[in-house]
């Protein structure tokens, strides 16, 4: 009797494409510079001398969908410039960037509908008006169909809890209850890549945690992929189980948090 020999299925792993590719991203500013004193001005005024900084040195990556990475460094470590990148705001000075398979800085309508980022010592709400009054222009400019918009309005305002916020002028909230405000603009047209710059910034303790709480719901679902900056520690902790950290520019670690000592 010949023997039977089993059919085996080969096992096919899922590609999964990141949203977010980077490779050998470079920035370097031009930046005049003097002496101090009255002569070196007016020297200044006819030969003008600069120096090149590299705010952004040669960095790669890749961020999956529905990431919430932690995106960390020091003071001018080149983190917000690397993000002003990403989100279109800034040219490279050389390198490539895709994002959702948009190149950033060419500023597609259909690129820029689909991100959004959040600036902590930002604000693009108008202060002598009320919230809502912004909400509705965003909604405007985003092209959000009306159900749409206050399905999104009701579930944000519901899980910040800041029902109270929205028929206040701006200008009478704490830096807490602006920056509730701010997250609801930023995430209205409900954005598939989010970049947070520094969200928990000048906020007490108290506050921190409930807007820590607030991006692990929002992110469980709806599945967006974040970059966050922070320099508090607790903030990338409780948010990002991999981190991204650089250093003069230079990137040095991308790991499981874990990982890093």
């Amino acid at each position: 009797m010949a023997a039977i020999t089993p059919v085996i299925t080969p096992v096919i792993t899922p590609v999964i494409t990141p949203v977010i590719t980077v490779r050998n991203l470079t920035k370097t500013y031009r930046v005049p510079e003097r002496e101090e004193g009255l002569g070196a001005a007016l020297k200044s005024l006819v030969h003008r001398s600069y120096n090149d900084v590299e705010a952004v040195r040669d960095i790669s990556f890749d961020v999956e969908p529905g990431e919430m990475v932690g995106f960390i460094g020091p003071n001018g470590a080149g983190k917000t410039t690397t993000l002003k990148m990403l989100a279109g705001l800034l040219h490279p000075t050389s390198g490539e960037a895709r994002v959702l398979g948009f190149t950033p800085w060419e500023r597609k309508p259909a690129y820029l509908r689909r991100i959004s980022m959040v600036l902590g010592n930002k604000s693009q709400m108008l202060w002598d008006i009320p919230p809502m009054d912004s909400f509705r222009v965003l909604a405007e400019i985003y092209d959000v169909p009306p159900a749409r918009f206050r399905e999104t309005l009701d579930e944000l305002v519901a899980l910040l809890e800041m029902e109270e916020l929205l028929t206040k002028p701006v200008r009478t909230f704490s830096l807490g209850e602006r920056m509730k405000c701010e997250l609801v603009a930023g995430l209205l047209h409900r954005p598939d890549v989010l970049f947070l710059d520094e969200p928990t910034l000048g906020l007490d303790v108290s506050m921190q945690g409930r807007l820590r709480r607030f991006f692990i719901e929002y992110n469980r679902h709806s599945g967006v992929t974040a970059m966050i900056t922070s320099h508090y520690m607790a903030d990338v902790v409780a948010l990002c189980p991999r981190v991204i950290l650089i250093h003069h520019g230079a990137l040095l670690y991308d790991c499981k948090l874990g990982g890093l000592a």
